[in-house]
Formats: structure tokens, sequence, C-alpha cells
């Protein structure tokens, strides 16, 4: 009776505490809402910054935030919470969500069924420079959240020893069976997950984060406080527990590990890869930590990931969608802050890459440098020195280095599908198109000039351009600002600063989990886009939804170096399209042979396949003036180049579905046929009725 009575007493005060403090939390979290509500009500121009991005409200109000994840049906299932978070801590510690000092192991992904061959991961590695950094934070993080982590250490630990000793272990058949079904449940879970949630939805919050961790702490406690008023009532029992656990822990142990099931597969199987991981990257502290090859596979499509090393040691990551026996490739390239994630990001439908499959395309998905793991064939390459690279690197090295690998693989793979009677290959039987955004496009653009300058093959048979970088001078006062700062502050930046990303996990893992805090409260979230808006001038572009993107997870994230920055504001200095300017005229004597910097937008007489520029009308990064810059200077110089403009911001090329964008690249791009055997030896005679004299000719034009 009494032990009754002690039990609805603790269970009614465990109830009225979760209760109280869900409530203040709640509370504080309603009161920033509304009060960004308050804020975001008060800031002008708000209207049109959040006009068509979904998630936010034109008409903020001071409701309440969304009920958490395990409350989402209105009623509370957080004991089923509890119990799977517990199952889930046997191969987790709760002190990797305080450091962040989890290894990315849960990559690991089953090929795609269309690719059985396609086994590339992208892991990132974890350079030392970041290993070094976390010692401090574990030990400060372990400190500061002491009494939270250690009762829940404590109830583990005594929880896994009394149901060591309570429960009989399970037979092997049933566990198969249960193994089983919780993987088909995993499996149509995934599937759930995938049809309900975005790509940027594979998270929990910061606030979500605290309310479970409160709650998990309160359960500790009371369940402390309740297991010893248990063996205080009922002594006679504890002695016989503390007697049996005392003298039978090992051996019980010992037999509970003769019955665990170790799932096999045999050498005939067609996967033999586990099946109870599934391809989400989901860690146990809930940040989405998935790859583009993560988004590829679960979608159905085939992968392959290849692996370039650039003439300066840095190791790129090509990507791809493999058609093997298609004649017409598809390179696209990212800009600036951006990966090969944003091709992929909007899914089957709105996503350019998926879309250039579908018409039959060998789809390539470039990587530029610049990611926090610093990808180098010298391991121990300093900061400092990896950052260290412009525009021109990315014109002269990375893209060079990815097409050429790009045409080795399919001259290879074409030639030996050709035939016997086929007399007459091409030494190009294929035709290369390209899809680049903002920094991707000058990139590109720099790379194709100066291959002709060099007399090499740049590979390409047509350009399209959106929203191109090259002409700033046509902006906005902050950027105008920042320009002014960069190029006086230069020599002492650069040192200091030489790379700009978040340099911790921990930082990182709070960016991923806030930009699912921005999502679950309206108000807050068009607060920060507001602002973020502000900075680039008023661009309306979804810039919390492109921070909310995977590749700005916990493990790895893309940057960018000072030196690219540096060149930005030369370019808007200058009001010209010209590469990096080493700042003496030895130095550029050295690079380019004249004491200034190429001015490529003089050299655009030697593009020598069609060009297709697209602008944004709401875009206030690089303004439809700058396109327009390029529309003429190509124009005058006897380019293929034609102009569209859509009402779009300078984001939406790539992170927003956009029908009419997708439609229009895609017929762009079908305007290249691929290669036949007429045309094939038509260029083969034009080649061969060159005269020696024609040859000069072009080269004095060149130089």
């Amino acid at each position: 009776m009494l032990q009754r009575f002690v039990d609805n007493v603790l269970a009614v005060t465990k109830e009225s505490v979760k209760t109280l403090t869900y409530e203040s939390v709640n509370n504080i979290v309603r009161f920033i809402n509304g009060l960004s509500a308050l804020l975001l009500a008060l800031l002008p121009g708000k209207t049109s910054i959040l006009e068509g991005i979904h998630g936010w409200e034109l008409r903020p109000t001071f409701r309440g935030p969304r009920l958490p994840r395990w409350m989402e049906d209105g009623v509370s299932s957080f004991n089923q919470f509890i119990h799977d978070f517990s199952m889930n801590s046997d191969s987790s510690s709760s002190e990797e969500y305080l450091s962040g000092e989890e290894d990315n192991d849960e990559n690991i992904c089953p090929a795609s069924p269309m690719s059985q061959s396609s086994r590339f991961s992208r892991s990132s590695t974890i350079s030392k420079f970041d290993r070094r950094q976390r010692h401090w934070t574990r030990w400060f993080l372990s400190w500061v959240f002491w009494p939270i982590t250690f009762p829940v250490k404590i109830l583990l630990c005594f929880y896994r020893s009394h149901r060591s000793l309570r429960y009989e272990p399970i037979p092997s058949s049933s566990g198969n069976q249960q193994s089983s079904s919780l993987n088909s449940t995993n499996k149509s879970n995934l599937i759930k997950d995938h049809v309900v949630h975005r790509t940027t939805d594979r998270r929990r919050g910061v606030v979500e984060d605290l309310q479970l961790g409160i709650e998990i702490f309160i359960e500790a406690v009371f369940d402390i406080f309740h297991k010893g008023a248990h063996y205080l009532l009922t002594p006679w029992e504890s002695c016989k527990l503390f007697y049996r656990w005392l003298f039978t822990h090992n051996s019980v142990t010992h037999e509970s590990l003769d019955h665990v099931s170790v799932p096999k597969t045999s050498l005939g199987d067609i996967d033999p890869s586990p099946r109870g991981r599934v391809a989400t990257s989901r860690h146990s502290l809930n940040t989405d930590g998935r790859t583009c090859q993560d988004v590829i596979t679960e979608l159905g499509y085939p992968y392959e990931a290849i692996h370039v090393i650039t003439s300066d040691g840095y190791v790129l990551l090509l990507e791809r969608i493999p058609r093997r026996d298609s004649q017409k490739v598809v390179y696209l390239q990212h800009g600036i802050m951006d990966s090969s994630m944003g091709w992929v990001s909007n899914g089957v439908v709105g996503s350019p890459a998926f879309a250039a499959y579908d018409q039959g395309y060998d789809v390539f998905l470039g990587n530029l440098r610049g990611l926090v793991s610093r990808e180098h064939v010298d391991k121990n390459i300093s900061s400092r020195r990896y950052w260290r690279y412009s525009m021109n690197e990315h014109g002269t090295q990375d893209v060079p280095a990815m097409l050429e690998k790009i045409h080795q693989i399919k001259t290879a793979e074409l030639k030996i599908m050709q035939t016997d009677n086929d007399d007459e290959i091409n030494d190009q039987p294929y035709k290369l198109c390209s899809i680049c955004h903002s920094l991707g496009g000058a990139v590109m653009l720099m790379y194709l000039i100066t291959r002709q300058i060099e007399r090499k093959p740049h590979r390409l048979s047509r350009l399209i351009l959106l929203s191109p970088a090259g002409f700033h001078e046509d902006a906005t006062i902050i950027f105008t600002l920042a320009q002014n700062l960069v190029l006086l502050l230069a020599p002492i930046l650069a040192p200091l600063m030489p790379g700009l990303y978040i340099p911790t996990r921990f930082f990182r893992m709070l960016l991923n989990k806030l930009a699912r805090d921005f999502h679950n409260y309206p108000a807050l979230g068009g607060l920060v886009q507001t602002l973020m808006s502000y900075v680039v001038g008023g661009d309306s572009s979804n810039w919390v939804g492109a921070i909310g993107l995977p590749h700005y997870n916990m493990n790895d994230m893309p940057g960018v170096s000072f030196y690219v920055v540096h060149h930005f504001a030369q370019m808007k200095r200058s009001k010209k399209f010209i590469m990096y300017d080493y700042g003496s005229d030895e130095a550029n004597i050295e690079a380019y042979g004249a004491p200034e910097p190429l001015d490529l937008g003089q050299l655009y007489g030697l593009i020598d396949i069609p060009v297709d520029l697209v602008a944004g009308r709401k875009d206030k990064v690089i303004p439809p003036s700058m396109i327009r810059k390029h529309y003429k200077l190509m124009k005058n110089a006897g380019v293929d180049v034609s102009y569209q403009a859509f009402e779009y911001a300078h984001l939406d090329f790539t992170f927003s579905h956009r029908e009419e964008l997708l439609s229009y690249v895609m017929s762009r791009l079908l305007l290249v046929l691929p290669p036949t055997k007429k045309q094939t030896k038509a260029v083969k005679g034009m080649k061969l009725k060159k005269t020696d004299s024609e040859k000069k000719s072009e080269c004095d034009q060149i130089e």
C-alpha cells in the first residue's frame, strides 16, 4: 500500500514538473517568436522579400510555436520516443552531442539498384587541425552540461544491468524475425519520411533538442527517486537483487552474448550491404549529414563518384549520374559557397540534374576546391596554404582537371561501344554542354578563354550561364562598403583569415539545427530571412532554406577563400571582368606576360561556341544590368549569344523549383545534337583543309 502511494506521488510530481518546464520553455519560445513577429511587422520591404517563399507568413502573428515532433499527432508519444532514444544510445554516448565528436560512419549507403558498380561514397576527412580544436570544446562542454550527462549515464548503466538480470535472452530465430520486421519498418518509415519531408527538413532543431534534454533529465531524476524509494521500502528484495547482481553479472552477460544474433551474408547475395542501416545519414544527434550521393540514390538514380586531382594537388569530387552509352553529356558547375547538392536539392521534378538525365544526358556534377575538410594530396597542408587561391585557380586548375577527366571517361566508354565497321572515330565522340550558376559562370568563361589562348581544346559545345559573375560595378551600397573594406585591409586579413568558413563541428551542427528552428517558427525565420536579404541588398532568395541544405552539416561544408573575395573586389573596383591582380608588375608579368591582369571581357572574341545568358529581374546580388553587359560585349565580339530574363532572385536558379526556367534550360540543351559519322568526317576534312598561313594568322590574333 505504501509503495503504491509513493509511486502515485512520484508519478504525479514528475508529470507536474514536466508540464511546468515544458510550458516554461514553450512560453519563452512563444515570446521570442512573437517578438520576431513584431520586429518583422515594423521592418520595411518585408513583403517583397518574403513573397513566394514557402514556410513564412506575410502577416506574422503572435501564435505559439509548433508542437515538437513526438506530439505532432496531438497525443504525446514521448515514452516510445525515449525508448527509441535509449536503444540508439547503446552505440553512441551522450557526450557526442555536447562535443560534436561523432565520426561520420553512418554515410555508408547501398548502391542504387540501377548501378551495382557505383559504390563510391563521399566520406569527408576531418583534418588534423579540426581534431586539435575538439579537445578544449569537449572539456568545457562536458563540465557545463555535467548535471545533465551524469544522471543520464548512471541511469543508462543501471538500466542495462537491470535489464540483463530481469529479461531472458531472445532466441536467435525470433531475433532474426524481429530484425527483419524492424528492417521493413525502417524502410517504410524512410519512404514515408522522404514523401513528407523535403531535403531541408531532416533534423531536430535546437528548441526540440532542449525540450528533449529537459524531459530526459526529468525522467532520469525521478527514475532514480522511484528506484531508491522502492529499494528502501523493500529491503529484502534489494538485498537479493544486490546479491544476484554481484555474483551473477558476468555469467549472465556471457550467456546473453552467446544468444546475440549476427546477420550473415553469403557470396551469392546480390547486395550484401547491411539492411538494417538505411541510407538517410541521420545521426543520433539528428543532424542532416546526407551527401549528394544519398539524395541521388534514395530517388533511385545511378551514381558514381570520381576523385580528380589537380596539377597543384587539390582533390576534387566529380559526381556523376551515369548514362555510359550516351553521346550527350552535361556538366553542371555550382556557385560560391555551394556544392553539387544545389543541382539535386529540389527532388526529381524540380532539379536540373535529374531533368537532364531523364532527357538522355550523361550528367556530371562538378565540385570546386574549398571545403572545410581540406581535401588535398598533402594531408598535413596548413590552413593558410590550402586557402591561398583565387578565382584563377578555379578556372585554370579545377575546371580543366574535371573536364579532361570527363573526356577520358567518355572517350574510353564510347570507343568500347564502337563496332568493327565504324572506321571513323572522332577525337571527341560526344557533345558536352555546361550549365553554370553565379561564380561557376565566371569560372567557365575564364576556362574557355584561357584554353583558347593556350591553344588547347576546351571540349565544350554550348554554355548556359545562370546569372554569371564577372561584372559587379552595379551593386548595392553594402557591397560597395565591403569592397572598400576588403581592398583596404587585404594585407592584414589575408594572413589572419585565409578562408571564410565555420571551423568547428559544434558550431556547424548548431547552424544546421538553427535552420530547422527557422522553419519551425515562421516569424523568427522570416525575421532572419529579411535581415539576411538586407545584407545582400534586398535580394528575395530563400537564404534560410539554402543554409538548411544538407551540405551545410556538422561534418563538412563549403567555404570561400579570402583571395576569391579579394578577386571579386578587384573586379568591382576596375569595372572589368579581369583575372586576379597579384599587386605588382613583376608578379603580373610572370603570370600573364603583361603588367596588368588579363581583361577577359575584351577577349570574348575567342569564344567559338553558343552562349545562353539568363538573368533574374529580382536578382540584387548580380543585377540584370551586369548580365546585359556580358551580352553586349559578346554580341559586339561576334559570339552566338542569347539573353533571357525571368522574375527570379539570385538563388532561385538552383534552390527553387522553377518550371519555366527548367523548361528553358532543357530547350537550350536540346539544341545541341549528338555527333554523327557525317559530322565527324566533315570536321576532320575541315581540319585537313587549314593551311599553315591560316593557322599562323589565328595564333597571331589570339596573342
